[in-house]
């Protein structure tokens, strides 16, 4: 059965926290947890949020300097000595500049490595169209082996790098820099390869990933008003993905809009079309980059200008209603 969330299970009072300070806190569990976890780091170890766990655990931290390639096979090689690297830079570097690295010394060779990619998407805002990963979700999902989390908020983002670490095999976890809502709680699940529904519809899904999932929250509640009931997925793990979740949600809506800070092509919305064309073909919107690079700005109008906030979902579902019917 499809994984369901009671509204319980959202905080009652929501904090802006950057999404990556759920990883430092994952690291920090993991360090008194698992003594054979170590993180390694490219000379970014403060905007990752490496710092704590190398403070506390300097002879389990390693700083690689500007060395990419290098980083991916330093974890590729701590890992078949049976540890558990997390390799951790921007998204653009890591694995934007190692993907041959992570391909052949972590992928091809089935080495255990947690690749974390921080400062993600186009909300990176001012530092521009180099440093706003917007290609990472499918220049990892493709790889063979290689398991893909993009979490919402903080509080999943600490699930995830815990969990990540008791996962056989690599694991991309995708991570924004600015704050966002964190608005789910310690009792909301998490499980890697899991889907799970944040709202209840019937007339369209709405299957989203990172900050987007509460942007699809709030356009859910916008068009709600207007007799809209839309079903909320978060899709929390692109790879694997959670089929009979997202199958069973849309075989009774009808439709489903994507959502995510990312390509249209070849992200989240490649990897739902890939899973509905199989089993139950129907009408899709993608909210996404449109085939383009990002470009410098405030992170929250960057998101509005290409079309990722709650307006361009709320579009997106009127459009793709007007479709199925």
């Amino acid at each position: 059965m499809p994984a369901k969330l009671t509204d319980n299970l959202f905080a009652p009072d929501i904090k802006q926290v950057p999404i990556r300070n759920g990883y430092g806190d994952g690291l920090m569990v993991l360090g008194k947890e698992n003594p054979n976890v170590i993180v390694l780091c490219c000379d970014l170890t403060e905007s990752t949020r490496s710092q704590e766990f190398a403070r506390a655990y300097p002879d389990r931290f390693v700083e690689v300097g500007v060395a990419e390639q290098n980083l991916a096979g330093l974890g590729a090689g701590m890992a078949h000595e049976g540890k558990i690297p997390f390799i951790t830079s921007y998204a653009t570097f890591s694995p934007g500049r190692n993907w041959d690295q992570i391909r052949v010394s972590i992928c091809y060779s089935g080495n255990n490595v947690k690749i974390v990619g921080s400062h993600a998407g186009i909300s990176v805002g001012p530092d521009g169209a180099t440093h706003q990963a917007m290609e990472d979700i499918a220049m990892t999902r493709v790889l063979p082996r290689m398991s893909v989390l993009v979490p919402c908020d903080a509080l999943e983002a600490r699930k995830a790098t815990v969990a990540s670490a008791k996962f056989n095999g690599p694991v991309y976890i995708r991570l924004a820099r600015e704050k966002t809502p964190q608005f789910t709680t310690e009792e909301t699940p998490f499980e890697i390869g899991r889907a799970f529904i944040f709202r209840q519809g019937k007339d369209c899904t709405i299957a989203a990933a990172g900050p987007q999932v509460y942007y699809a929250l709030q356009a859910a509640d916008q068009l709600s008003k207007e007799g809209i009931e839309c079903e909320v997925i978060n899709l929390v793990s692109v790879k694997p993905i959670d089929e009979p979740t997202l199958v069973t949600s849309v075989k009774k809506t009808g439709c489903v809009v994507s959502a995510e800070e990312h390509q249209i092509t070849g992200g989240v919305g490649g990897a739902v079309a890939e899973v509905l064309s199989r089993n139950f073909p129907v009408p899709q919107e993608f909210v996404g980059m449109p085939d383009h690079f990002g470009e410098s700005g405030e992170p929250n109008e960057l998101i509005a200008k290409w079309g990722m906030d709650s307006k361009a979902i709320i579009a997106a579902v009127k459009k793709v209603i007007q479709r199925k019917r």
